[in-house]
């Protein structure tokens, strides 16, 4: 099927719920039943909570509802108890968000139906985009035997583990400096704040071209990848880093060559505390790895958030990767402060 083609269905029906409840479309009234559900899912999951409102209503109303096709169940009351997301993440990629009051007593039934048709958006963000295959994705907590429970009945397999790592940031940090030879600098900007298209485009690179090695990877356009970037609250452009390393062949002559990125963003902060930085995505270059490079990029997030008056810096980290990466952060004072998986459908169009 053509992208273009007219005849290609563009909405799935609202499906039936059991009981008293009903589906409907999440809407900019539920934000703060939705963050009390967020709330919830991360207390059952991890024994705290810090969910960041403008988060949930960027997704449910904001720059992030663009690219998300969304339901809530609701009772008589119209206030939500189970919430799911499907994510048109890139062509043959649906992230997968399901959070659900496990208290309502139709909780399991509600599940099942909700990811059914999670699974029959996903489908359809695939043929129109024009593509025959697609891979389902969610990542509830590792802990979580019901939700998994709900996926595996939905036909969902475990195929991975993240650790979601945090390290305190204290003033003496702010010298950290990168490893001799190792140049780490922020993206260039305009006159007007706005950054310069070549360097982004290096980033989009280098993280494109990291990631090759990867058992999940796959590619996203730098236009996908830049707008999905700035749909998060915590977006800055000034946390975006290059490093660049000299390349000393023959063919090189001694020239700076981009070596690898780091892309942050801004963590609310815990309690009406200080903020945080989070480390979206870190990339090293295959051929620059083993120089100090991953090392002088996080040294540079740290003095950042170090000089910002920042307590922390959180990131998540596949715990096989082929890198080694989680003793890398474990060396550099990075803790595991939770756990989750991911669980992978993958479906062929007819």
């Amino acid at each position: 099927m053509s992208p273009a083609d007219e005849t290609a269905p563009t909405e799935i029906d609202v499906p039936d719920l059991p009981g008293p409840w009903t589906a409907r479309v999440p809407t900019y009234g539920d934000v703060d039943a939705l963050v009390r559900l967020r709330h919830l899912d991360e207390l059952q999951g991890t024994g705290e909570a810090h969910v960041d409102p403008a988060g949930i209503e960027n997704e449910v109303a904001g720059q992030a509802s663009w690219t998300r096709r969304q339901l809530v169940a609701v009772g008589d009351d119209d206030v939500p108890v189970a919430w799911i997301t499907v994510h048109d993440r890139a062509a043959g990629r649906a992230l997968v968000w399901g959070y659900f009051d496990r208290d309502v007593a139709e909780v399991d039934e509600i599940a099942r139906v909700l990811y059914a048709w999670a699974e029959e958006v996903a489908v359809l963000m695939a043929r129109i985009r024009g593509i025959d295959a697609t891979r389902l994705d969610e990542s509830p907590f590792a802990d979580d035997t019901r939700q998994a429970g709900w996926l595996e009945q939905a036909g969902y397999a475990k195929r991975r583990t993240w650790l979601h790592m945090e390290r305190p940031v204290s003033d003496g940090d702010a010298d950290l400096e990168p490893r001799e030879g190792v140049l780490v600098r922020t993206v260039e900007k305009h006159e007007n704040g706005f950054p310069v298209a070549s360097d982004l485009q290096t980033v989009h690179h280098m993280l494109e071209t990291s990631f090759e090695d990867h058992f999940n990877n796959y590619r996203e356009s730098f236009p996908e990848f830049v707008q999905r970037m700035r749909e998060e609250p915590g977006h800055r452009w000034d946390q975006w880093w290059l490093a660049y390393v000299t390349d000393d062949s023959a063919e090189g002559g001694g020239e700076q060559v981009p070596a690898g990125t780091v892309v942050c963003s801004v963590l609310p902060g815990k309690h009406g505390g200080p903020e945080g930085t989070y480390v979206e995505y870190i990339g090293v270059n295959r051929h620059a790895r083993g120089r100090g490079v991953a090392k002088s990029l996080l040294a540079a997030v740290i003095s950042d958030a170090a000089r910002r008056g920042r307590n922390r810096v959180g990131l998540e980290v596949d715990a096989d990767s082929p890198t080694s990466a989680d003793q890398l952060y474990l060396s550099m004072g990075w803790e595991t402060d939770y756990v989750t998986d991911s669980w992978f459908k993958d479906l062929t169009l007819d």
